[in-house]
């Protein structure tokens, strides 16, 4: 049966994430791209500044950073480390440079949808904030596309519940928990109608699920609290670690650049054949970029509509430098440390067992230390980012509802048990339901980014005439 029900998903992926969505993400990428300037090059110097400095006297419920953090922990996650390994075993090296592209067009994707969040957003008299692409597809476009709005809200919960947000996330926690400590699974436990499963698998849902459950029940301010100490203090250890990997590795980076560059445009000089056209490649690239840096998926500006600024540009840019970090800075080293050390050319190894090779063959100290440093990366990345998405599914539940927030609180409880459950599910259903509803969630967003487009440059160039980035 599950055999069966695998192969519908992988059916329906194939049809969601095929060409023409690709053709859609990417396109609107680049029209953005082009009309603001490639701002994303000339205008990231003051992103990145304006990431630590909050604006004074600004509306909002937590300060830019901490709704920074709040997407980032929801970008940061296995998509990182799992997503990337997946991207390149099952596109080849050719992925990582289609996911960089797709990361490049994806930060003006990115600045304009924090800048159309803030723009559009509802903010109550007791200082909460809710905005993202429903509003400013209701208000920006217009009331007659509502329903399209309601679709992405949908969706939206559909992600987080069954996508990013619990199974895919929780699936990598206890792989590499039971990677670490029971990698033989010696000590195994059977489970009515689920089957054996490692005590580590066990025990590690048991307090991810308390753990989540005790920082959910807090709401956006406990999540933003959380999630501004963890991120950048795990992301930097993650960074420096993948850093040391590639300069004791440094002599093979030339032969692993020229061979992902490559991959890229003719994947059977490299692979042999084995994974097939630059289509692949570029599709696997592409789908695994959006899921680890969101550009295009319209969830980050959820949280960019929390932030306290007056300015939806500065808010924008702010946004921008969340898939510059993802994407272009630790995706990047992930792929590059699996592709020199030839972990994505070993038979048998899927998930984050390929990044664990590369850590362990890469690194200078005992395979068994750089396996726990992978895991404690894996497991805090993780954690925010179930975080991060059900603050995201709840503002589009709470959409949806017209602002009842019973319907939220129970959604709430549900999400702890999918977090619960989500180990027990299966690697490549898990992360292909999240492809599905990753794909079909991106749909009405860039819809509106294409309608808005206009509005993205006049905000901009309004902004910077009135030299409004000096005061």
């Amino acid at each position: 049966m599950w055999s069966a029900i695998n192969s519908f998903l992988v059916y329906v992926d194939d049809l969601v994430w095929g060409v023409p969505l690709m053709v859609l993400i990417m396109a609107g990428g680049l029209l953005l791209t082009v009309r603001l300037g490639v701002m994303q090059v000339h205008k990231l110097p003051l992103a990145l500044k304006w990431m630590f400095k909050n604006e004074k006297d600004g509306v909002g419920e937590i300060t830019s950073f901490s709704a920074l953090c709040t997407a980032l922990s929801a970008t940061i996650g296995t998509g990182n480390i799992v997503g990337v390994a997946t991207a390149v075993c099952a596109g080849g090296p050719g992925a990582l440079f289609w996911m960089i592209v797709a990361a490049f067009l994806g930060m003006a994707t990115k600045y304009s949808e924090g800048l159309l969040a803030v723009k559009y957003r509802v903010v109550a008299e007791d200082g909460h904030s809710l905005g993202g692409p429903f509003y400013y597809i209701e208000q920006g476009m217009g009331k007659k596309w509502t329903w399209l709005a309601k679709i992405f809200a949908f969706f939206g919960v559909c992600v987080g519940l069954f996508g990013i947000g619990t199974f895919s996330q929780v699936n990598g926690i206890a792989s590499a928990v039971n990677g670490f400590f029971d990698p033989e699974n010696l000590h195994c436990v059977t489970l009515p109608s689920l089957g054996s499963y490692s005590w580590s698998v066990v025990v590690a849902s048991l307090l991810l699920a308390f753990c989540v459950a005790a920082v959910l029940i807090g709401g956006v301010k406990r999540i933003a609290k959380v999630s501004q100490i963890i991120v950048p203090f795990m992301a930097v250890i993650y960074f420096v670690v993948v850093a040391i990997l590639i300069i004791c590795n440094v002599s093979h980076v030339p032969e692993a650049i020229v061979t992902i560059v490559t991959a890229a445009f003719n994947p059977k000089a490299v692979t042999g054949g084995v994974v097939g056209s630059m289509i692949v490649a570029m599709q696997k690239g592409v789908a695994r970029g959006i899921f680890s840096n969101e550009a295009g998926l319209g969830s980050a500006p959820i949280a960019a509509a929390a932030a306290q600024t007056n300015e939806p540009v500065r808010q924008g840019l702010v946004s921008m430098t969340g898939t510059f970090l993802d994407t272009i800075v630790i995706c990047t080293l992930t792929g590059l440390s699996i592709v020199l050390t030839g972990a994505w050319q070993v038979e048998g190894l899927q998930g984050v067992e390929v990044t664990t090779y590369a850590f362990q063959n890469g690194l200078p100290f005992a395979p068994q230390f750089s396996s726990f440093i992978l895991m404690i990366c894996l497991v805090f990345f993780a954690f925010t980012t179930i975080l991060g998405w059900d603050y995201y599914s709840e503002r589009c539940l709470e959409y949806l509802t017209g602002g009842n927030m019973k319907p939220v609180k129970v959604f709430r409880w549900i999400y702890i048990f999918a977090v619960f459950i989500g180990p027990y599910m299966t690697v490549s259903a898990v992360w292909t339901i999240a492809d599905i509803f990753n794909g079909l969630m991106a749909i009405p967003n860039m819809i509106a980014l294409f309608a808005l487009n206009g509005v993205v440059v006049k905000e901009t160039r309004d902004f910077f005439a009135a030299k409004k980035h000096k005061m």
